[in-house]
């Protein structure tokens, strides 16, 4: 099975493709599972008349009733999964859903797993010439500066840490989300740094994306506020603030 953890009530795209994909493979199975990050709009509304439609065996709702960040609402959705294969994904259609097939393939080229474990991210770091174009230069330098800091203070050998669409082994969700701090937008960039640690064999495979208006990131003090928690990230692991041990599987 596989379950799709989704941040906001989105699910029409999300259904149609697992539709497809289940035409073309009747074994495949899926969930969808929307988490509600105390939003204050119609998401649970919404995400409900879609469990009512398709069944509570396809899409569950997590409504949180205090906003808990992107990390702590994905956190949430992947420990109610019961999926082998977990895709969290942002649910604007920035990535299309159909790019699953291309992580899946990426994940089952890491193979043999050790311990099952293994992640495949998607990309936009193909994309990078393209949107330098369309950005303003201090933007330009947020965005070298920021990816700087995760290459020098957490994770080495991946270009995209904030691309939204990622798919993780059950074991390996098991061992990075139970050992998760951060709980706003530098939580992927943990994620990573947790799962170079366990020497987590990680993929990053390049997916269509589309620039989404609306974004909720303010560019200067949201990197900023990267920033610190990149410094944190690193800081707390290297005083032992913060541990890193083995952790028992998700029932």
């Amino acid at each position: 099975m596989l379950s799709l953890v989704l941040q906001l009530a989105v699910l029409g795209v999300a259904l149609a493709a697992a539709a497809l994909i289940l035409k073309q493979d009747p074994t495949f199975t899926y969930e969808v599972i929307v988490v509600d990050d105390g939003s204050k709009d119609q998401t649970s509304k919404v995400a409900f008349k879609y469990c009512q439609k398709y069944g509570s065996d396809k899409v569950r709702v997590i409504t949180l009733v205090k906003n808990r960040g992107k990390g702590g609402a994905i956190r949430m959705g992947i420990f109610s999964s019961r999926g082998e294969k977990i895709l969290m994904a942002d649910a604007d259609g920035a990535t299309k859903f159909p790019d699953v097939e291309k992580l899946e393939k990426g994940l089952n080229d890491l193979q043999p797993w050790p311990d099952q474990m293994a992640i495949a991210c998607g990309s936009r770091a193909h994309l990078e010439k393209e949107s330098i174009a369309q950005r303003s230069y201090f933007r330009t330098l947020l965005m070298y500066g920021f990816h700087f800091l995760v290459w020098f203070l957490c994770v080495k050998g991946i270009r995209d840490t904030q691309c939204g669409f990622k798919l993780l082994t059950r074991e390996a969700a098991s061992r990075t989300f139970s050992s998760l701090h951060i709980e706003r937008w530098a939580f992927d960039v943990e994620l990573l740094y947790i799962a170079q640690f366990f020497k987590i064999p990680i993929a990053e495979i390049a997916v269509n994306w589309t620039e989404i208006e609306g974004s909720k990131l303010v560019p200067f003090w949201s990197w900023l506020q990267m920033g610190k928690d990149l410094l944190f990230i690193r800081l707390r692991y290297l005083t032992g603030a913060w541990r890193l041990e083995q952790t028992r599987k998700m029932n």
